[in-house]
């Protein structure tokens, strides 16, 4: 098994349960060999990645390193995950919100242009990850929601309205949060 982060605290922490295993790398120009790896992961890379660029690039390299016959596995749609329909996200809705860079047919769309075939899908729940009225707001004065700078009006009303909710410590339903997996053909 081997790990890659381009931050020095995640490869960090990464490594002291991996020792040995982890090193500082960028996943869009990833440090192997062509076909090195029976199976590659990007779990929650993804939706981090400002331009969509980024995200092929990404894809190209998991790709690249993948064995044939091997399988890639990602995470996708993550921010519309946290969207569970609660009174939280009746107020959030008409945030602003920037294009998702992991949306799942963007992510397939990167995958097919390298040759990587559907292999199948998951969902699985994010246990413990509801949000509750008070840590959304919170993450809000955080700057969490990108494009709602904290301390601008907008983020302030959103909080204004997030701290009228009843029941401010009850987090909300859990995420479910998806997964793409992806085989490299065998014979290349």
């Amino acid at each position: 098994m081997t790990g890659a982060d381009l931050t020095y605290g995640m490869a960090r922490t990464a490594a002291r349960r991996l020792p040995g295993c982890v090193l500082l790398a960028d996943s869009r120009r990833l440090p192997f060999r062509d076909g090195t790896f029976d199976a590659v992961t990007s779990v929650w890379l993804l939706h981090l990645l400002d331009e969509p660029e980024d995200v092929r690039a990404v894809v190209a390299e998991c790709a690249r390193v993948l064995k044939p016959g091997g399988v890639y596995v990602t995470t996708v749609d993550k921010a519309a995950a946290h969207d569970v329909g609660s009174d939280i996200d009746a107020v959030l809705a008409p945030r602003p919100r920037r294009p998702a860079p992991d949306a799942a047919p963007l992510v397939e769309s990167y995958a097919a242009a390298h040759r990587l075939h559907p292999a199948g899908q998951a969902r699985f729940p994010g246990r413990g990850q509801g949000r509750s009225p008070r840590r959304t707001a919170a993450d809000l004065r955080r700057g969490w929601f990108t494009q709602l700078p904290p301390g601008d009006p907008l983020t302030e009303g959103f909080v204004a309205r997030l701290r009228a909710l009843p029941d401010q410590e009850r987090p909300r339903a859990d995420p479910e949060f998806s997964l793409r997996a992806f085989r490299k053909p065998a014979a290349d």
